[in-house]
C-alpha cells in the first residue's frame, strides 16, 4: 500500500475551502530518479529545479575536469536518489509555502482508492475549528513567595537560601 499525502488549498474568506485538493504519493519515485531537474521543473519546483541544475553540472564538470569521472558520477548519482526519494516531500512543503494545509494521510493501493477514501474520510470527519478570537491566557507568577526553611541541610546549598 501506498501512502499519500493530502494537501488542501488555503480558504476563502468565507470559511470554505475551494476545490482542488491534492494527493502527493510519497514514496521513491522513478521519474524523479532518472530526470531530477526536468522532474522539479514539471512540478514547478523552480528553485530547487536549478539548483540540482547548478550541482549536476558543476559535479560533472569536476569530475571530467580532474579525472574523476567515477567520483562524479557516484555523486551525480546520489543527487539523483535524493530527488526520487524526497521528491514529495519538496513538493508538500512548496505547498506548505503557498499557504495550503496538511489534511493528512491516506493509504491506498493507488491514486482512484486514495481519492475515495479522503471524500469518505472528509464526510465524517468535524470541520477543523479556527479559533476567530485571541483568549488571553493568565499564568501564574513565575517566583511564588517561598516560606523560609530553617534546620540541617544536606549538599551545597542550604534550602532557604539562594
Amino acid at each position: 500500500m501506498a501512502s499519500f499525502i493530502v494537501m488542501e488549498p488555503p480558504s476563502d474568506g468565507l470559511g470554505t475551502r475551494p476545490e482542488g485538493t491534492r494527493l502527493i504519493r510519497d514514496g521513491f519515485s522513478w521519474l524523479a530518479f532518472i530526470l531530477p531537474p526536468f522532474w522539479l521543473l514539471w512540478h514547478r519546483l523552480w528553485f530547487a529545479a536549478v539548483l540540482a541544475f547548478i550541482v549536476l553540472g558543476a559535479l560533472s564538470f569536476v569530475g571530467e575536469s580532474q579525472g574523476l569521472a567515477v567520483a562524479g558520477s557516484l555523486l551525480t548519482l546520489l543527487v539523483s536518489l535524493v530527488v526520487g526519494f524526497e521528491g514529495a516531500a519538496l513538493r508538500a512543503a512548496a505547498l506548505r509555502r503557498a499557504g495550503w494545509t496538511e489534511w493528512g494521510v491516506v493509504e491506498a493501493e493507488n491514486l482512484a482508492d486514495a481519492e475515495t477514501r479522503y471524500a469518505f474520510g472528509r464526510e465524517t470527519s468535524e470541520p477543523a475549528v479556527e479559533p476567530t478570537e485571541f483568549r488571553q491566557t493568565i499564568v501564574p507568577a513565575a517566583n511564588p513567595a517561598r516560606s523560609v526553611q530553617t534546620g540541617m541541610a544536606l549538599g551545597l546549598s542550604h534550602p532557604g537560601r539562594h
